[in-house]
């Protein structure tokens, strides 16, 4: 990020959630607030590769929001979303009895919240902003999380160190019978010469605004760093199974390389 501005990250996954519900009616994730926090019609022509990011980042909302409703059931409280950038959940939260904390850095949270206001979206009771300067704070510094709580971690890992993602992993694992979505990406080498191409082009872009790619992983590796921090349960969906639930795909590879979305739970 640029010092003294917003993520343009966050904005650009906003506006390509607010794209799926113009383009493809919503379909695998219906959001009704995702246009009006963006606050302009999305842009709708399509470019080559912004179909597929598209519905990836429906398809981890999706999870993530499937994943949290099932959390809900078994009896939690609070969920904390680590990097919210432009997330609209709290403010359609359908849970009266679950409490929404939105972290951020504070120049994102307070373009959120003009946002939200220029939109006429209400800020509800439910809901507390958490402001931190990754740089010069830990959440262990500002943030006090219930036992249980479930922590929404999207769009975030691939721009941590490998230092970041773990002080932040450590984190909600403290956080007694914790439960966690992210998603992450798997390095480039492991993939085709076209999406090899395609990514570090998407890669240059986004270190061309002051935020750079620094993480990937294979899923083995994922796995093991979860299991050495306590989570017994573990779904990861990478291309195949994404394909398979949302896209009406079963037939990609299994070991089709990509981005990948996975929920982990303490028990």
């Amino acid at each position: 990020m640029e010092t003294g501005q917003p993520s343009r990250t966050a904005y650009s996954a906003a506006r390509y959630r607010a794209a799926h519900q113009v383009m493809e009616g919503g379909a695998i994730f219906t959001d009704p607030l995702a246009v009006r926090i963006v606050g302009e019609a999305p842009d709708t022509e399509e470019a080559p590769g912004r179909r597929g990011q598209r519905l990836f980042i429906a398809a981890r909302t999706r999870f993530a929001e499937d994943a949290l409703a099932a959390a809900v059931t078994r009896g939690t409280r609070q969920v904390v979303v680590l990097g919210a950038g432009l997330d609209t959940f709290a403010y359609r939260n359908p849970y009266p009895e679950l409490d929404v904390v939105e972290v951020d850095h504070p120049d994102t949270q307070a373009w959120k919240r003009q946002r939200l206001s220029d939109a006429g979206i209400e800020v509800p009771a439910t809901l507390t902003y958490v402001p931190v300067d990754f740089e010069k704070e830990s959440l262990g510094d500002r943030l006090a999380v219930r036992p249980g709580a479930f922590f929404v971690w999207l769009g975030v890992v691939p721009y941590l160190t490998r230092e970041g993602f773990d002080e932040t992993l450590a984190f909600v694992a403290g956080a007694g019978r914790a439960e966690v979505v992210f998603d992450y990406a798997m390095p480039t080498a492991s993939m085709s010469r076209e999406r090899r191409t395609a990514l570090e082009a998407r890669a240059a872009r986004a270190a061309r605004v002051g935020e750079p790619w620094r993480s990937s992983f294979m899923p083995s590796e994922v796995a093991a760093l979860l299991r050495d921090r306590g989570f017994g349960e573990i779904e990861d969906l990478g291309p195949a199974e994404l394909g398979a639930r949302y896209f009406g795909r079963p037939g990609i590879p299994k070991d089709t390389p990509g981005g990948h979305v996975l929920h982990a739970r303490k028990i």
